[in-house]
């Protein structure tokens, strides 16, 4: 059958010739089925992010298809050198018009797969400090303080430091402030440590708060408190305790000391 159908042609392809490609396709597409099926059960058992599971089946996916491109035109007697270096030139060419998504995109794989940060975590990424929303293959969402929506280029995250403050279950507070050379060193420790027990339930005993003179400037001493609590607590505790102080420092007559610029007047008559 197959013989006589070869000597029937439409143009320089026998009808023989198409309808063995036409099966070599059926076939390859539902070997590409059960593939995909198989492949996407087995690496949705695994600890893989979603979006990376996706992409990776999307890959397996483009990959088939090329392969059964080569296998049907193989059987149609097209020479697949030619349409190899074909698809070669032409995912050379794609890849040097998009090296900027295609940096954001293996950047992208890289987080996924390192996982140095996860959505809901509050991070500094490329400078700029946030809650992870939602992490894709090209940008990382952030949601600020103040309650923008910042998108920060994959490339940019990878390329620079990367904290992430909320992998630990505490975190540390720290806080600067300058008191008058007037004012005993004592007492202003004393202050400070009052302003802390004012926050007792939300600051951790152990490590213990701490007090330290950090420095003499021109004009004032600046004194370091350090404070660690709950990382869900850190802004209430950072904003209380700067309230507490002032209070403190009123109750205790310190004077928060600013630059000054003493100016003697000289007469000399």
């Amino acid at each position: 059958m197959f013989t006589k159908l070869n000597e029937i042609s439409l143009g320089s392809i026998s009808v023989g010739t198409l309808l063995q490609a036409i099966l070599v396709f059926a076939v390859c597409l539902a070997v590409m089925k059960i593939v995909s099926r198989l492949f996407g059960n087995l690496i949705g058992k695994t600890k893989i992010e979603k979006t990376l599971k996706g992409f990776i089946v999307s890959s397996l996916k483009i990959a088939l298809w090329c392969l059964t491109a080569v296998i049907v035109a193989e059987s149609l007697g097209i020479p697949t050198t030619s349409l190899i270096a074909m698809f070669s030139v032409a995912g050379l060419a794609l890849s040097l018009s998009i090296q900027g998504l295609m940096s954001n995109l293996f950047s992208g794989i890289t987080i996924l797969t390192t996982k140095p940060f996860v959505s809901g975590d509050y991070a500094e990424l490329g400078g700029v400090s946030g809650t992870v929303v939602d992490i894709n293959f090209f940008y990382t969402k952030l949601l600020t303080v103040d309650k923008k929506i910042i998108y920060v280029p994959n490339s940019d995250v990878t390329s620079s430091k990367i904290i992430n403050y909320s992998r630990e279950p505490i975190r540390r507070v720290d806080l600067e402030y300058r008191a008058s050379y007037n004012a005993d060193t004592e007492t202003v420790k004393k202050a400070l440590m009052t302003a802390v027990s004012y926050h007792n339930d939300k600051i951790k005993d152990t490590p213990a708060p701490s007090v330290v003179l950090k420095n003499f400037g021109e004009s004032n001493i600046t004194y370091s408190l350090r404070v660690y609590c709950n990382n869900a607590d850190y802004w209430d505790v950072y904003y209380a305790l700067n309230e507490a102080v002032r209070e403190s420092f009123n109750k205790y007559n310190i004077e928060m000391s600013y630059n000054n610029v003493n100016v003697k007047i000289i007469n000399k008559d």
